[in-house]
């Protein structure tokens, strides 16, 4: 029994470790792995600034573009830049050795990050990095302190720094407004996320919309049959629910001597 104490303290541990890590509160964010745009575009966000460095090995070229409803040969000239075929697993030409050497840690792979991570992480890790001289790539992650990546988003995002803002007010985990006016009530916090005007190709909004849809795409990856196994799920449910209604008459027919 106790051994049996001890592997289950053992095995949360991960978990324990895990909810520390980010102390920030995250963005419920609402993921749909039937959109197929979006995760064409995180596709297109994956391969141009993620691959680089991530694999996602356990996909197949050709499985993503079968189901993103892609054409095999824009998938080879828009998303393979290694030389690969279209039946190959999405490697990278980055050995472990070498990236451990440069890194200090291999990257690790992404396939299934959605899935050890969840998404509402994913997306709150990707827009919370932030300009920071002191950490070795010149950035930090308000998600994941003291962060060993850089900021390969910062691009479309835009140059983002520690500063004040008005903020609403929440209490007790509700937004806060004026009961006469309607309007919300602000204050001025100065440990808010900003974004250095004119810094980025892209707006708030159509960032957010980006990051989104590249943690479509990762969550797609990490389930690719979900859709499957749902429609499935729904075909069983249906048949158990008929199947109940003989059983139920079978077994009144049975019990019926009894009473």
């Amino acid at each position: 029994m106790k051994k049996l104490f001890v592997a289950l303290i053992l095995a949360a541990l991960p978990l324990l470790s895990f909810a520390a890590e980010h102390g920030a509160e995250l963005e419920k964010v609402d993921i749909d792995v039937s959109d197929k745009a979006a995760m064409q575009d995180g596709l297109r966000t994956f391969t141009n600034y993620c691959m680089g460095c991530h694999s996602a090995k356990f996909q197949r070229y050709e499985r993503v573009a079968d189901d993103l409803g892609i054409p095999h040969d824009v998938m080879l000239s828009h998303a393979v830049f290694t030389g690969a075929k279209i039946g190959d697993h999405m490697n990278i030409g980055m050995q472990p050795a070498d990236a451990k050497a440069w890194f200090g840690a291999a990257p690790p792979d992404l396939t299934l990050v959605a899935r050890v991570r969840g998404t509402d992480w994913l997306y709150g890790y990707l827009k919370s990095f932030y300009e920071d001289p002191a950490r070795p790539y010149g950035v930090n992650n308000k998600v994941f302190p003291n962060v060993g990546m850089p900021n390969v988003l910062v691009g479309l995002q835009g140059r983002q720094v520690v500063g004040c803002k008005q903020v609403q007010v929440v209490e007790d985990g509700k937004k806060q407004y004026d009961p006469l006016t309607g309007t919300p009530l602000t204050h001025e916090a100065c440990d808010q996320l900003t974004i250095v005007p004119k810094t980025g190709t892209l707006n708030e909004e159509q960032f957010d919309e980006k990051v989104k849809n590249l943690v479509t795409f990762l969550a797609y990856s990490a389930n690719p049959v979900k859709l499957q196994h749902q429609r499935i799920g729904t075909y069983v449910l249906l048949y158990l629910a008929f199947f109940f209604v003989f059983a139920y008459l079978l077994k009144r027919e049975y019990w019926k001597d009894v009473h």
